[in-house]
């Protein structure tokens, strides 16, 4: 599996105040961490030094040197910011970085091959790895319940075929949405 060279830290949310500071919402594991690791790179190429000033829950305000005002600072709303993997810390035992996962294969635990991971998130609720694109993905919740193997350095992930976790395959009992095992009774 063919691993990026960049790591995206964090994405720019929007502005905060008249005097360029930004708002990044931080997916480093600390948020603030998300200027600890040197320089960052946008998609396009251009290079930030990021000194965080505050943030709360997972949104940092920072200063990114060069951006002096509110319409900078607004210009670069929706821009990921990278750096190189060699800037970060090794993950420890049993940990991975996402963008490590990217790319992997991943098999139902009969064999059948569900697609590739294109990408995780957290909602609130958990880490989730999209598996395919567009409106043929599948969101699979990164809990041991679904996950029966995850091998980051095989590029490989197989799944426990859980009831409702890949579609319509499960009945549900009432409007509550409780599920039942399809029969009278």
């Amino acid at each position: 599996m063919d691993r990026s060279s960049r790591v995206c830290l964090g994405v720019v949310v929007g502005a905060k105040g008249l005097k360029g500071e930004v708002r990044i919402k931080s997916f480093t594991e600390d948020p603030s961490d998300v200027g600890a690791y040197g320089p960052v790179t946008t998609g396009d190429g251009r290079k930030f030094n990021v000194i965080v000033v505050g943030g709360k829950e997972g949104v940092v305000i920072a200063k990114l040197a060069g951006v002096a005002d509110r319409t900078q600072a607004e210009a670069l709303k929706g821009a990921e910011l990278f750096v190189e993997r060699t800037a970060l810390p090794a993950p420890k035992e049993g940990e991975f970085y996402h963008a490590d996962l990217i790319g992997a294969v991943v098999k139902l635990t009969s064999g059948e091959v569900l697609g590739t991971v294109s990408g995780l998130h957290n909602f609130g609720g958990g880490d989730m790895m999209e598996v395919g694109e567009g409106r043929a993905s599948v969101l699979i919740p990164l809990t041991s319940e679904a996950i029966a193997e995850l091998d980051v350095k095989a590029g490989r992930v197989v799944v426990h075929p859980l009831p409702g976790l890949l579609g319509g395959d499960s009945e549900t009992d009432d409007e509550n949405g409780r599920e039942t095992d399809g029969t009278d009774g």
